[in-house]
């Protein structure tokens, strides 16, 4: 374990070259992003020994270990579970560029599914904000569409 007394004997390497980082996101995280981008709407997996539906969709279930290949369309709806209002600038790493503040990042069970989705929320004053208010998803115009977590805009307050 390190601790601060130990700083001075740790190696490091100061490079000025840029590190850019490329990942897969999966069979299933591809089908996620390509059901938005194309049909502009959310689809999940169902986990066929516990029936919980996840969004987005990946390949075994957390709880019961059992690989997972039913996906099921799903609503551009939920329900709110939490939300932090956030007014901290920082460097949207989707974007490059600072990220306006504030802004409120929701925790959001789609309806259909059994397991929380967080995006962020159309709206910043917190005296308008509640646990348990219905969302609804707000996509870009189709022909702007990417395939990327981006193509959703944003999640409006519906009730």
């Amino acid at each position: 374990m390190t601790t601060e007394r130990d700083y001075d004997k740790l190696l490091t390497v100061a490079l000025d070259k840029a590190m850019p980082y490329d990942w897969s996101i999966g069979l299933h995280g591809s089908m996620f992003f390509q059901e938005i981008r194309e049909n502009q709407r959310f689809v999940g997996i169902r986990c066929p020994k516990c029936n919980k539906v996840y969004v987005p969709p990946r390949r075994v279930c957390g709880p019961c270990y059992t690989e997972m290949d039913e996906l099921v369309p799903l609503s551009d709806t939920g329900i709110l579970r939490a939300f932090s209002t956030v007014n901290y600038p920082f460097i949207d790493p989707n974007t490059g560029g600072q990220r306006p503040v504030p802004y409120t990042y929701g925790y959001i069970q789609m309806d259909g599914a059994d397991n929380i989705f967080s995006h962020i929320i159309n709206e910043t004053d917190v005296s308008k904000i509640e646990v348990g208010m219905r969302l609804k998803a707000v996509f870009k115009p189709k022909e702007e569409m990417q395939g990327h977590i981006t193509d959703i805009i944003h999640f409006d307050i519906i009730s």
